[in-house]
């Protein structure tokens, strides 16, 4: 694997992007990490009767898929993802596709850690341009 960006190679607009298709397996999974067992999330019949007419992933489990990538991008330059904050706007469901849109709007410099924190902010759509979530992160990285 390739060492990821450091906070010296990082410019205010970078952009970095993922997509994953969520599945029935990231429901159940979600369902036993987590310890949330809402029959909107495990119980069909239940969730066909409710105002979202399926079941649904839980948000926790949703913000993960979108912060997750951010490991990746700066894998091995990463010393702490400091902060992460999601607004869910629509369901997902599984077989959604999520792609996330991360923009680097802010950089820190922090000298003594050698790098400085990288501000994003992300945009995540389904499969069908439905905005489902927003999200903000922090990052501390050290120069490449």
């Amino acid at each position: 694997m390739l060492p990821g960006k450091g906070y010296n190679e990082i410019n205010i607009g970078d952009r970095f992007e993922s997509a994953m298709t969520v599945t029935e397996t990231h429901l159940v999974l979600g369902a036993g990490l987590i310890g949330d067992f809402n029959p909107v999330h495990v119980n069909q019949q239940f969730a066909q009767e409710s105002r979202f007419g399926s079941r649904i992933l839980h948000g926790v489990i949703t913000s993960a898929i979108i912060g997750g990538p951010m490991g990746m991008v700066f894998h091995g330059t990463a010393i702490a993802y400091l902060e992460h904050n999601c607004r869910f706007l629509a369901p997902v469901r599984a077989g959604d596709t999520l792609n996330t849109t991360w923009t680097l709007v802010e950089k820190i410099d922090k000298p003594a850690h050698g790098g400085g924190v990288a501000v994003m902010q992300a945009k995540c759509v389904n499969q069908e341009g439905v905005l489902v979530a927003e999200a903000s992160g922090k990052m501390l990285l050290r120069n490449a």
